[in-house]
């Protein structure tokens, strides 16, 4: 439930529809506006009455001529009329209008209304150790960094966690490789030497390059050869049980996959506050499996362990969970449930929301169900925040031209390339008007933003379980659908509010006259309540969407309402606070899809 702050425009208007529907004696569940289907003849529309008019046995343009007959006594309208079958067209007053954009103007965040504080667990990112970020990783730690904004400005404590791929057998391919490569090294010392408390600074031969090359040599070499994949098996073995010299291996291993990763984090300004991996819930598996064991939940199966998950209400077979195979390994399920298990226990959330890839949905089903059947998560709404996958020009899931898996490090420069030729070309005046010459370190500033902001802006535009075409050209246009047309909108109101400042204008109070200031403040009130549906849905889309409509109203605003030439001072005051307002909504949205606004363009 919202806090005590002031209301939305929108939910103002509701308020007093519900209290025309409630002194008609009419229910008041379908007492909601909507934005006018036809603007020029209504800011706002009511079609609760159609809904009412067979329960009731009346004509449901009777019921709403009822209602707007209430709703006129108000002046908070300019006008209430009934159109068609029953629809109740609403003209806002100009003075609720000026009213609204005020309040939103000296609101904090915009508007954006508060929450009830809930503790919520956001797990993205999800990078394996020894393997650089791949273009498979952009969509969870975009998505997911942004719907920790998004959640966070609605006032909830939300806990970003990376669960890191950091143990299995992955890792004994990987030290049994570098155990024939540098057999020397102090951690393969002999059992009746103990190694020192950790490896010496510079004693590993081995950077990030290093390890993306050898694992997939390790992998390869595992799979074709027996005696490799047993002396892989070993190795994992020997790690899990407490090998002193592996155990420091993997850590050394794990530090420097963290440092390369933390690197594409920044650049992507996603924040984790956790940095826990698969590791770190391994010594509560035993005795969870124990446990799940005594108490009947997890019985044997053809050898394994599995706890049936299916119901009575499934449309299809759901197979039960795999808890351990036949020869007791424990498998990527079992160390889901019992970090769920961990996460309840030190973090107590109340919602955890998993943001990975669409095609894990079954296996997340199995694990929520397991949870719950266990008694881990009792009164916890676990969410798989499912994605679809970013593809090239075919439609395909997006490789290198060599038909690899493109490195997120790679993509992304090469958007902040497309971005600096953009930048680049604009100064020159290819096409336009040329930009003011910028200075070497800040165009590359520029470049970075902009690029970023292309790539995020077109991951987010795309509702999540939906894949899209990485085009980096089209991205980093300043026109059209673009992440960089919102950032310039931005910009370009900047620049208006600066050569005001110059001139010695400031902004006034708002009065509401014209069409295009009616439209822009209408769509600025808008706000709270896009970002709560998109904190409800988890769909920063839905702000994408939005950000991208309030810039196009800003250039009406703009093109249709002079501003710095308006035709007397009040006016031309009233217009650079309803500026000020939309540059700020503007930048908050884009704040919550983690785009940063440049100071120019």
């Amino acid at each position: 439930m919202p806090d005590s702050q002031e209301p939305t425009l929108v939910s103002r208007i509701d308020g007093l529809l519900e209290a025309a529907f409630r002194a008609c004696g009419l229910p008041t569940e379908t007492a909601r506006a909507v934005p006018g289907t036809r603007p020029e003849l209504a800011d706002l529309q009511c079609n609760g009455a159609l809904p009412l008019a067979k329960s009731l046995g009346r004509p449901p343009r009777e019921i709403a001529a009822e209602v707007a007959a209430r709703l006129k006594e108000s002046d908070a309208f300019a006008s209430v009329e009934v159109a068609g079958p029953g629809f109740i067209n609403l003209r806002l007053s100009a003075g609720l209008l000026a009213q609204s954009a005020e309040a939103q103007l000296a609101a904090e965040g915009a508007g954006i209304v508060h929450q009830t504080p809930q503790r919520i667990l956001l797990d993205f990112g999800g990078p394996n150790v020894a393997k650089p970020l791949h273009v498979g990783h952009l969509r969870s730690l975009v998505i997911g960094e942004s719907l920790r904004r998004i959640l966070s400005a609605q006032g909830h404590h939300a806990l970003s966690d990376v669960h890191l791929g950091d143990w299995g057998l992955q890792m004994g391919m990987l030290i049994s490789e570098i155990r024939r490569r540098w057999p020397d090294l102090p951690c393969f010392v002999p059992d009746d030497v103990p190694p020192g408390p950790s490896l010496p600074e510079g004693s590993l031969p081995l950077d990030m390059d290093d390890l993306q090359r050898l694992y997939p040599e390790a992998a390869a070499a595992c799979k074709v050869d027996p005696e490799r994949m047993a002396e892989a098996r070993e190795a994992t073995a020997a790690l899990q049980a407490g090998h002193r010299g592996y155990t420091l291996l993997w850590r050394a291993l794990r530090t420097i996959s963290l440092d390369a990763q933390r690197r594409d984090f920044d650049t992507l300004e996603a924040h984790f506050d956790l940095l826990l991996g698969e590791s770190d819930v391994q010594p509560l598996i035993p005795g969870m499996i124990a446990d799940l064991t005594a108490r009947g939940i997890a019985v044997e199966s053809e050898g394994a362990l599995v706890i049936e998950v299916a119901r009575n209400s499934d449309a299809k077979p759901m197979p039960p969970l795999l808890l351990a195979k036949s020869d007791g390994a424990a498998l990527y399920a079992t160390t889901d449930l019992a970090t769920i298990l961990d996460r309840m226990r030190r973090d107590a959330p109340e919602r955890i929301v998993y943001v990975v890839d669409q095609r894990q949905a079954l296996h997340f089903e199995q694990v929520f169900r397991a949870a719950h059947r266990a008694g881990f998560a009792d009164g916890v709404d676990l969410v798989h925040a499912g994605f679809g996958t970013v593809n090239g020009p075919d439609g395909k899931p997006y490789k290198t031209r060599e038909g690899g898996v493109a490195q997120l490090a790679d993509l992304l420069s090469d958007a902040i390339e497309k971005a600096r030729e953009q930048v680049e070309a604009r100064e020159r005046g290819d096409g336009e008007q040329a930009s003011d010459p910028i200075a070497a370190e800040d165009r590359e500033t520029l470049a970075r933003l902009v690029g970023l902001a292309a790539v995020k802006f077109a991951d987010l535009s795309t509702y999540r379980t939906s894949g899209y075409v990485f085009d980096p050209d089209r991205m980093v246009s300043f026109l059209g659908r673009t992440g960089p047309y919102v950032q310039y909108a931005c910009v370009r109101i900047g620049s208006i509010l600066r050569n005001a400042e110059a001139q010695g204008y400031a902004a006034g109070a708002i009065a509401v006259d014209a069409p295009a200031e009616r439209a822009l403040v209408l769509e600025c009130a808008r706000f709270p309540e896009v970002v709560a549906s998109a904190a409800a849905n988890l769909a920063p889309n839905e702000v994408a969407d939005y950000v991208f409509g309030l810039a196009q109203s800003f250039s009406r605003f703009y093109t249709d309402c002079p501003v710095l030439q308006a035709e007397s001072d009040a006016v031309r005051a009233s217009r650079l606070a309803l500026s000020v307002l939309a540059r700020r909504v503007l930048a908050k949205g884009l704040d919550l899809l983690g785009i940063a606004v440049p100071d120019r363009m």
